[in-house]
């Protein structure tokens, strides 16, 4: 772990990444506002890490999460925790949160961009996301084998990122079938958790305006400490499914269907 706090430097981060180029004070001064680095900075200068740092966080905020279906996780077994992703900050804190009070520091995160900024969570995280060379995929393949091959409990949020408004209704993208495959060879008990809540309409607009100009550029997620900052103070609800046994996934469906059965329980706790 750092010797020291980590917290955000917009002055430093924008310095880094366009050398030599120089921006007036008022334009990092209103994204400085936007991302709340006085508030987000005001928690990270405390210095708490590993398991100390999600719960502190929820202290920290005023959020509250009520817990149904704990009695389904059995006493004893290596599990993959899987979650749906309505608010893309404070809904995986709190399952970290949880199976951290659990398992102390035996637990594993596949981590998507959002989540590998937390440097607090280091030993934990694991990268999901290539961008790289053919090298750099073989390395972040075998990392995540090794994490489901150990003894550590998996938390995992299938969709990658935040859920979006569709068809009406604000739910997760199609999950992704690491998790099936990776469950299933490693012999891990599924366990489905059913997250409460939703993000701001301007969230979701953002989003709107991405789809119909199609932007590829993900900029909603630029929203998202922002998103963080709204729910201080709201009480969320976290319910726990039965576990689902590894066996269940057998060949007679493709995994993407078996990763699309789970997202379809773990809708119906709600």
């Amino acid at each position: 772990m750092a010797n020291r706090p980590v917290t955000i430097d917009v002055d430093a981060i924008v310095a880094s990444r366009f050398p030599g180029k120089k921006f007036p004070s008022w334009v990092l001064g209103i994204i400085k506002r936007f991302i709340h680095q006085d508030f987000l900075n005001g928690y990270f200068s405390q210095g708490k890490v590993g398991t100390d740092f999600a719960p502190g966080v929820l202290e920290y905020m005023n959020v509250k999460v009520n817990v149904r279906g704990e009695e389904n996780i059995p006493a004893e077994g290596r599990f993959t925790f899987v979650s749906n992703h309505p608010l893309g900050g404070v809904d995986a804190i709190s399952v970290i949160a949880f199976v951290g009070n659990r398992y102390g520091d035996r637990m594993v995160i596949p981590a998507n961009d959002f989540l590998m900024s937390l440097k607090q969570l280091d030993e934990y995280l694991v990268p999901v996301n290539n961008t790289g060379a053919s090298g750099q995929a073989r390395d972040l393949g075998r990392r995540l084998d090794e994490a489901f091959a150990s003894d550590r409990q998996v938390i995992i949020f299938p969709a990658q990122l935040c859920s979006r408004k569709i068809d009406g209704k604000v739910q997760d993208l199609p999950w992704k079938k690491t998790f099936i495959t990776k469950s299933r060879a490693s012999g891990r008990m599924i366990i489905p958790i059913h997250f409460s809540g939703k993000c701001s309409w301007r969230f979701y607009f953002a989003d709107w305006i991405r789809k119909t100009f199609r932007i590829k550029l993900n900029f909603p997620m630029f929203f998202l400490p922002d998103e963080l900052y709204r729910h201080r103070g709201k009480t969320f609800t976290m319910t726990i499914g039965k576990p689902i046994p590894p066996e269940t996934f057998t060949s007679d469906r493709k995994d993407v269907e078996w990763a699309a059965w789970v997202r379809e329980k773990v809708y119906s706790l709600q």
